[in-house]
């Protein structure tokens, strides 16, 4: 499989320039369908997907008691049923309005002071665990290993449990107005304008869950995603979803098989299974939206990045360079993903050598994401900074025990003394005011010189 991957890759990265632009947009097309088909053939996605689906199957009931709670209190709580039942409709028409008329029955069964006392904690709990493995599998799409804070988590996903059923509603109301106005059937009586509005009334669904999905993608990664991403990982979530509904429902119809071994549990059965596509499907258009706004990433996906020695030092000393100007003269506000466009790098090369300056303390992070030096940069040693990213200790630590080739061991010893000697003393202010200074004599030397006044004739 790996050989295969290998020359699919070759054919699809050729070192050659494609020869029209036809040819050019067919790759881009078939490198984003071929990065999507190998991440789902390695199986994390599908791991993740799983898992959100006993989450899920925890959390629905009181989430749900929660939000009916709200909508009860403001007399809309019946409007909470048609928007499930639609969800649960690709599992058979007979089997979500059954499954639906459960989950309504218990919720409603919560009286408002049980609610309050032994179900609040619950409901806590599993929201948050939700939202937690919800956010956690978004991360390992977008590559982020630091996730929300409690503080953020609690006050960001409550604000949407509590408003996201209204935004629904007012979204369904206004659909439900529009198309109930006398202009409306008016229009529909028009032969050629209401085959149109039928149609347009067909594709309602899709545009609902595509608004839905790409907010979404903007909302839950603890990282900055760009509208166009979304809303194009967004379409193609929303697409799939509402398309494999449909045939999932087929699915269910011919599928007497599996309701005869079952029996009763066969509306478990059909459950789980369509929660499980649906969120497989979500965490495919998350990952789409990812490679639209990281194109670098399509190549290689989850796959470590290897990296030899000397650019894993270069790329340190010039992440501190940058970075260390900055915190002198703050103008720009480094984040890794403007650190590597400026080093005209992958962002996978560069966050494992960020990653190892964070761990030794030489870098920080604000809650904006922009980095800055840990310390004072007079108190950063560049002997610091290229051990960050060699590990000489840390390895010397794991290794300890094993016998060395003597003449092997005193020619690391003498680089090792040679690296220490030529970086003494110097620290990242000095590299700081060594560059601002080259740049300097550089405008200078570019800079056009002035045109010498002539001198006037002497009259004699």
């Amino acid at each position: 499989m790996d050989a295969i991957a290998r020359r699919i890759e070759l054919w699809l990265w050729p070192d050659v320039a494609p020869l029209t632009k036809l040819h050019a947009r067919g790759l881009v097309f078939a490198r984003y369908v071929y990065a999507l088909l190998r991440d789902f053939a390695q199986g994390e996605l599908s791991l993740r997907a799983m898992s959100l689906v006993y989450t899920t199957m925890l959390a629905i009931v009181p989430l749900l008691a929660f939000i009916f709670a709200v909508l009860k209190g403001l007399g809309f709580h019946r409007e909470l049923e048609p928007l499930l039942r639609e969800f649960l409709a690709p599992i058979g028409a007979a089997r979500a309005t059954e499954l639906t008329a459960s989950i309504i029955g218990f919720v409603d069964n919560i009286s408002g002071s049980v609610l309050a006392s032994l179900s609040v904690g619950l409901l806590l709990f599993t929201a948050l665990s939700m939202a937690q493995k919800v956010e956690a599998s978004f991360n390992f799409v977008w590559r982020v290993d630091r996730p929300r804070s409690f503080a953020r988590r609690f006050t960001e996903y409550l604000s949407i449990m509590v408003g996201g059923p209204f935004v629904m509603l007012l979204v369904m109301g206004l659909i439900a107005t529009v198309s109930s106005t006398t202009l409306a059937g008016q229009l529909r009586a028009i032969d050629p304008v209401g085959a149109w509005l039928a149609r347009l009334s067909d594709f309602t669904p899709y545009f609902f869950v595509i608004g839905a999905f790409s907010f979404l993608y903007m909302f839950i990664p603890n990282a900055r995603v760009h509208f166009r991403p979304a809303l194009l990982g967004g379409t193609f979530a929303g697409i799939t979803w509402v398309a494999g509904g449909r045939l999932f429902a087929e699915f269910v119809v011919s599928a007497s098989t599996y309701t005869a071994i079952y029996a009763g549990f066969a509306i478990l059965f059909f459950l789980m299974l369509w929660m499980y596509l649906s969120w497989l499907v979500l965490l495919l258009g998350a990952q789409l939206a990812f490679y639209v706004q990281n194109p670098e990433y399509l190549r290689h996906g989850q796959r470590t990045p290897v990296m030899s020695n000397a650019l894993r030092e270069r790329l340190a000393m010039s992440t501190m360079l940058l970075v260390g100007r900055d915190f002198e003269a703050p103008s720009h506000g480094w984040r890794p993903e403007s650190l590597a466009a400026q080093m005209l790098v992958p962002r996978h090369f560069l966050e494992p050598v960020i990653g190892a300056l964070k761990e030794e303390g030489l870098l920080t992070e604000t809650l904006e994401q922009r980095l800055m030096p840990a310390r004072d940069p007079r108190r950063i040693s560049l002997a610091e900074v290229l051990g960050a990213v060699r590990s000489e200790a840390r390895d010397r630590a794991r290794a300890k025990g094993q016998s060395w080739n003597a003449t092997v061991e005193l020619l690391t010893q003498r680089i090792e003394t040679s690296i220490a000697s030529a970086l003494e003393g110097k620290t990242l202010a000095d590299l700081v005011d060594r560059d601002l200074a080259e740049t300097a004599q550089a405008l200078a030397r570019e800079a056009p010189k002035p045109i010498a006044a002539k001198a006037a004739p002497t009259k004699k």
